[in-house]
């Protein structure tokens, strides 16, 4: 959850992450041949018989939560479904699991299934180690990429091969969030443009809107540069360092022209003294708990932060007339678009080791599991719990019963192909589902940099800090806009962006983005 977040500490995992060429990033090189391949597939075309006895599966992935296997009814659902005996093991710290994998691959331990990112599906490419699942996916992988969709499928290709399993696409979550009782108490009507909201947000700052007679509100809060996430959409850009197809072409937002009137405006909101003075220092939650306290009366946050059961009850407590609401994207030049979405951002990635072409029993069972985790019965199990006992149907409707909040807040650790986002959501969190829905439906630019790799000759952690250094300078009036072409120079020349642009344009087109 909570996504589109800007701030620095977010970057790496929200915008650009997929190019990193540490944990969460992403690479492409394909190691296998086109003859590996075709092997794989044959061996696979003969089913092996039925095992009498279960099968051990061994899954691994980064992730918390899970319980005992004694307590774990969704493995023991599956295990009896599919006459498999599942040993998960989840690492909670993500520098860990990364170690702990690295180990494993290393040594040819190899897991079952496990969780990588684009990096080290890069690594484990070239060293060789990786299952290619191209010639799989049209027959005995068809239910899972016909759950997942092509776009799904494009997040794991290397080299037109496919070597891991994304979940299906998520949904966006963050929106502008304002105080409504601040507005009504200081007779002010709900801002629509950008002139409008930073009108606002001088009088939460002057006006006393609390009622305590201390000058302790001021208007604007967020996560770092984040806040403004929804200020580069009305200007017709994603976020910086984006690419998107724009008349019918691949661009990236920082060279085009909106993004110096974006930065502009970001500017001018900074210097009308209405935005929290500690900003650029908030780190975790630090933003959410002055909105809670009510020092702030707009911020931009996803729906979960601040719409689920526990975070209204502390509103409610500390201001029980605290009246939080969503709130459209400001218009600008380009119209009301709630900044961007990146569609290529693969929620988790799981792949196969080589090895299982040389273990036919295991590797069925593996896509058996696979399989049934995207249909019906066993997506509903992974998403919802036990029939009958977590939900029950009305048709085909799912309705919770009181245990799902209680027992089954852990089962999303086995949706390994994901799960249809927006219908999920709206069971699993009924009373916020008027929040999902409209952060949903807002307008947002179409980002493809999950798509990408990082190429050859490109530092993408020294580009994005120098990137983020710049931007910071240009928002809080330390460097001119007048600036920004050289800031684009030093960014070609000195962090090699260039060879990124010309990369992410020969990528993004062989998927069938773009000219």
């Amino acid at each position: 959850m909570g996504q589109n977040k800007w701030g620095p500490a977010l970057l790496s995992a929200a915008i650009l992450g997929t190019l990193a060429a540490g944990c969460g990033s992403s690479s492409e090189q394909a190691a296998n041949s086109p003859s590996t391949g075709a092997s794989s597939a044959a061996s696979a075309s003969t089913a092996p018989a039925e095992p009498s006895k279960p099968v051990k599966l061994e899954i691994i992935q980064n992730a918390s939560g899970l319980p005992a296997a004694d307590k774990d009814f969704i493995k023991q659902d599956l295990d009896k479904a599919l006459n498999v005996d599942i040993n998960m093991t989840a690492y909670a710290a993500g520098d860990d699991y990364k170690n702990q994998l690295n180990v494993r691959m290393a040594s040819g331990n190899f897991p079952d299934l496990f969780g990588v990112d684009k990096a080290a599906i890069k690594q484990y490419i070239q060293q060789g180690l990786l299952l290619d699942l191209t010639p799989y996916l049209d027959k005995e992988l068809k239910p899972v990429k016909d759950f997942i969709g092509v776009d799904s499928i494009k997040k794991a290709t290397f080299d037109g091969k496919v070597y891991a399993i994304a979940k299906a696409p998520t949904i966006p979550y963050s929106t502008f969030w304002i105080r409504k009782d601040w507005l009504d108490k200081l007779k002010l009507q709900t801002p629509a443009t950008y002139d409008e909201l930073l009108a606002v947000s001088k009088a939460f700052t002057e006006q006393d809107p609390d009622g305590n007679g201390k000058k302790d509100t001021f208007g604007l809060t967020g996560g770092k540069l984040g806040t403004f996430a929804p200020f580069f959409g009305g200007y017709g850009v994603g976020y910086f360092a984006e690419f998107y197809v724009k008349d019918g072409k691949i661009v990236n937002s920082l060279y085009e022209p909106g993004m110096k009137d974006a930065l502009t405006m970001i500017n001018k909101f900074i210097a009308s003294g209405s935005v929290d003075p500690e900003l650029m220092a908030n780190t975790g939650t630090q933003h959410l708990e002055k909105a809670i306290k009510g020092q702030a009366g707009i911020i931009y946050t996803d729906w979960a932060s601040i719409a689920k059961d526990q975070p209204m009850e502390q509103i409610k407590k500390v201001n029980p007339n605290a009246q939080w609401v969503q709130l459209a994207p400001p218009k600008g030049p380009a119209g009301a678009i709630e900044s961007s979405f990146d569609i290529g951002n693969a929620g988790a990635l799981f792949a196969l080791p080589k090895t299982l072409e040389k273990d036919p029993v295991k590797l069925k069972k593996v896509f058996e599991l696979l399989n049934y985790v995207s249909g019906k019965e066993g997506s509903q199990l992974v998403q919802f719990g036990q029939k009958g006992k977590h939900f029950n149907l009305e048709g085909e409707k799912v309705v919770p019963t009181e245990l799902m909040g209680k027992e089954a807040g852990y089962t999303w650790l086995y949706q390994f192909t994901g799960r249809p986002e927006l219908s999920y959501l709206q069971v699993k969190f009924a009373p916020q589902s008027g929040y999902i829905d409209f952060a949903n439906k807002q307008e947002r630019i179409k980002a493809l940099n999950g798509f990408l790799i990082s190429p050859d000759g490109y530092n993408h952690a020294d580009a994005i800090r120098f990137i983020e250094e710049e931007f910071t300078k240009f928002a809080y009036g330390k460097r001119p806009i007048s600036e920004y072409d050289a800031f684009l120079k030093t960014l070609e020349t000195t962090m090699n962006y260039k060879t990124l642009l010309d990369s992410a344009q020969k990528q993004l087109q062989a998927l069938g983005y773009g000219k």
